[in-house]
């Protein structure tokens, strides 16, 4: 199972990215999907997460307002706007496959992982 996440890069404090994902639609048309991040030096956090079908979404009380995920229903990809962004947003981001269809905020719940793609917020 392989997990492309593309998007990332440099941007000035107050910009914007979009971040994508694609997974096969085997792997995820059932699953939930959800974003972390991790910083130099800490650990793993959650971000974002987004039910099987768009439905229902959860955020980090630190981006909400600011990050936007979606999904299409029935759809194998998944997006993270990222909006107003702050120097303390930058990390290398993760997509990840839940093992449930509904949004989930812990690591543990997550079976598949991608790659990861660095963003840096300068101030």
């Amino acid at each position: 199972v392989q997990l492309q996440a593309s998007g990332g890069g440099l941007v000035q404090a107050g910009g914007s990215l979009r971040l994508s994902c694609a997974t096969s639609r085997r792997t995820s048309s059932n699953n939930g999907m959800g974003w972390f991040r991790q910083a130099p030096g800490k650990e793993r956090e959650f971000v974002a997460a987004v039910s099987w079908n768009g439905g229902t979404t959860v955020y980090a009380d630190s981006v909400k307002g600011r990050f936007t995920i979606s999904r299409t229903y029935g759809s194998h990809v998944v997006y993270l706007q990222m909006d107003s962004l702050k120097p303390e947003d930058t990390a290398v981001y993760y997509c990840a496959v839940n093992r449930r269809p509904v949004p989930r905020r812990e690591p543990s719940e997550y079976i598949y992982w991608g790659q990861g793609t660095q963003v840096t917020v300068s101030s």
